[in-house]
């Protein structure tokens, strides 16, 4: 006796469908074995199955069972196969009364007791079961209303095994589960542009990233400010839409990092990781690769302070994403692929003592001290990034000023009339902001006049700029005319654009 179930193996930010088979075998000895190259999670599997079934009143044979996950080249881990081999095995012993299975699709972890534990990565499970044309999906109730984003799908909702075997029976059947509309503009705004005082160079810097998501390094003296004007950053960045949210939920259900009680990301990521963050915590990875934070970053900002105390090694991990928006995995056993367009907003100290060029306080480094330190981060990666900030100390009057400073509500306004803008112009490409496009791309929409190409050519020269730079300098003008309500890039903005590019001598 043998039977058949669809589940589903994750693989980077796709999945893919797995036959789970079971049969049953004349063999006093009772053996329970699982094959299929599945990793240790599901080989464990055995006593959860076992105790499930058992402790839910059903049959479990006394007879030798082998269980097959299809197909059998592509690895499998986690618990999320113990709902598919139980059922699979009563399915084979013809415990329960359903004819056809191959529409469906199991997933979930079984507890000891037969109830359902939700599982990691059911949203792209559930594109990948619609794709198929599968018409329904059993996951457990934890689950349901992630993988309901996907609306044309029936969701049923599993609490136990028993409450499943009913259902499939036709006995007692549950409702599927039903779509929830999102609301995108209900996110917290805990720190807001209105907090910072003085600083009016920096925050106008802070809008133009965020109207074009361009990459920013803050250099200033300890205590200026570099932490909290980075942390405004997300309540200046547009509301999501759906597709944006749905991009960035399933990294994080991947990844195991959806907030409990959340189907769907509302609010655009911020993360920060520490300095001491290896390689593979920043860019992804590990035996079965999952995301890292500057994926876990998409869509959002990735904000690395105290940048130069980040290791070279590391750093230098950032060159390919920063790039494409993309970061490639590859390992002796597979090559993946995750999105990581992010917005890199870093903060770093102008020396080891954080006092190089301050007014107030002198800098007690040596030279050699000096350039060192600088040297921890690449000229590639300083190439890389579109706005240089200098952010000095704040006076005392400023701090202790009355006047209210710009919330961070009226430059939102701005950055989405521009974010507008951009939608506008890049109908039918696959880009969305302006630091997306290709050096074909800006050749097409960043067409300059004569007197402001005359002002690129001189700045080339003079500030040594790649062509990297020369590109960037193209899409940072582009954005400064965006927010101006500009439809071409006049010389101002090309004048603004180039007072953020460092020197180099």
């Amino acid at each position: 006796m043998s039977s058949k179930i669809l589940s589903a193996a994750v693989v980077g930010l796709d999945a893919e469908l797995v036959e789970v088979e079971a049969d049953i075998l004349n063999n006093p000895l009772g053996a329970f074995s699982i094959v299929g190259l599945p990793d240790t999670a599901i080989s464990e599997s055995r006593e959860r199955v076992r105790s499930a079934i058992k402790n839910s009143g059903l049959y479990f044979p006394k007879r030798k069972v082998t269980v097959n996950l299809a197909p059998a080249d592509l690895r499998k881990q986690g618990p999320s196969y113990d709902l598919p081999i139980a059922i699979s095995i009563l399915a084979a012993t013809k415990k329960i009364n359903c004819e056809d299975f191959s529409n469906f699709l199991f997933v979930g972890e079984l507890a000891l007791n037969g109830e359902l534990r939700p599982v990691n990565g059911i949203l792209p499970i559930a594109i990948k079961a619609k794709n198929k044309g599968l018409t329904a999906m059993f996951v457990p109730a934890a689950n349901a209303a992630e993988a309901k984003l996907v609306k044309d799908l029936e969701v049923i909702p599993i609490n136990n095994l028993v409450e499943l075997i009913a259902h499939l029976e036709g006995r007692k059947p549950i409702p599927g589960a039903p779509y929830t509309e999102f609301n995108f503009t209900n996110a917290v705004i805990e720190f807001d542009m209105a907090y910072i005082k003085g600083q009016e160079h920096v925050k106008r810097a802070m809008e133009i990233a965020a109207a074009g998501a361009h990459n920013v390094l803050m250099s200033g003296p300890p205590g200026s400010g570099k932490t909290l004007i980075a942390r405004t950053m997300p309540s200046i960045l547009p509301n999501l839409s759906l597709k944006e949210a749905i991009e960035i939920t399933k990294i994080y259900s991947v990844a195991g990092e959806l907030p409990a009680e959340t189907a769907l990301m509302t609010s655009r990521p911020f993360r920060a990781p520490h300095h001491t963050a290896s390689g593979v915590a920043l860019v992804g990875g590990g035996t079965w690769p999952r995301p890292g934070e500057i994926s876990l970053a998409h869509r959002g900002v990735l904000f690395l302070d105290e940048f130069a105390e980040f290791t070279r090694q590391v750093l230098e991990n950032l060159r390919q994403p920063l790039e494409d928006g993309m970061i490639h995995v590859s390992r002796a056993a597979s090559n993946l692929s995750f999105p990581a367009k992010f917005i890199l907003v870093a903060a770093s100290n102008p020396c080891p003592c954080g006092y190089l060029g301050d007014r107030e306080k002198n800098c007690v480094c040596s030279s050699t001290q000096i350039i060192n330190y600088k040297k921890k981060i690449s000229g590639p990666i300083l190439d890389r990034i579109d706005l240089h900030i200098e952010v000095p100390r704040i006076k005392f009057d400023k701090l202790s000023s009355d006047i209210n400073s710009e919330g961070s509500a009226d430059i939102k306004k701005r950055v989405e009339n521009a974010r507008l803008s951009q939608n506008q112009r890049f109908m039918g490409t696959n880009f969305i902001t302006n630091s997306e496009m290709t050096p074909e791309a800006v050749k097409r929409f960043c067409r300059v006049d004569n007197t402001s190409t005359n002002l690129l050519h001189q700045a080339v020269d003079q500030m040594h700029l790649s062509a990297r730079g020369y590109f960037r300098i193209l899409k940072l003008a582009r954005t400064i005319a965006d927010l101006a309500g500009e439809a071409n890039i006049l010389t101002p903005h090309i004048a603004e654009a180039l007072q953020y590019r460092p020197r180099i001598e």
